[in-house]
């Protein structure tokens, strides 16, 4: 049930390197920095009473404070590198904060590049959350992970899972990935759970609204998929 009075950070992590698609935090998408939608998404919520972007880059932290966003320290080298994941950016957020003497209730991470997230998904996600876990943004494949194909170390083609290959598709359980958008948790969860727990709670998305971006090809995608959806600039 959601709780009114709870006290809630949204974090978003940005750093400023980027190894297929360069600066693509604050590239220009429809003319505005990509970060500035995750930003905008969760200001329009009217659920944080603080919107943080965690950042190594200076330019990425004026731009994330020209769209609303605080930016009150500078993410360190160490959890800045193609390494890092976004866990230890959560844990050392929250560390600063819990020093501070403001330790949040309930805490969610939002990636800088989801820019067909909006303000209904991230309420629907904090709706969902359970006592113990997390809630995060979801979707299914869109064909039967089971009748996989790949290529053996010989160079020939075989089934990922030959015991499926021969199967109809409604005859096998349908799998569902994360989408890469948000994750909502509390405090000690960020610390002692993992984030795809038998206690976590997937909020099931259609797959016209979501879009990796990893390559230009998936930039493009993404371009296309606002078009049709008519999202604002």
């Amino acid at each position: 049930m959601l709780d009114n009075t709870s006290y809630r950070v949204a974090v978003i992590p940005a750093r400023g390197g980027s190894q297929r698609i360069s600066r693509k935090n604050i590239r220009l998408l429809n003319g505005k920095p990509l970060i500035a939608y995750s930003i905008e998404a969760a200001l329009k919520s009217n659920l944080f009473d603080r919107v943080i972007v965690s950042t190594d880059d200076d330019d990425i932290a004026e731009i994330a404070r020209y769209f609303g966003a605080e930016t009150p320290f500078k993410r360190p080298a160490e959890l800045s590198d193609h390494t890092t994941g976004t866990t230890p950016v959560m844990q050392h957020a929250l560390n600063i904060l819990s020093a501070e003497g403001n330790t949040p209730d309930v805490a969610c991470l939002i990636y800088a590049t989801c820019p067909l997230l909006t303000k209904e998904d991230l309420l629907a996600g904090l709706e969902l959350l359970p006592q113990e876990g997390f809630s995060f943004s979801a979707t299914t494949f869109d064909f039967p992970i089971l009748r996989a194909l790949h290529t053996n170390e010989h160079g020939e083609l075989a089934p990922m899972f030959p015991e499926h290959i021969g199967k109809r598709s409604q005859d096998l359980v349908e799998a569902i990935h994360d989408a890469g958008q948000f994750y909502w948790a509390r405090p000690d969860d960020w610390f002692n759970r993992d984030i795809f727990g038998p206690s976590s709670k997937p909020l099931l998305l259609p797959r016209h609204r979501i879009q990796d971006l990893d390559t230009e090809e998936d930039w493009q995608r993404l371009t296309q998929l606002m078009a049709l959806q008519k999202r604002p600039a």
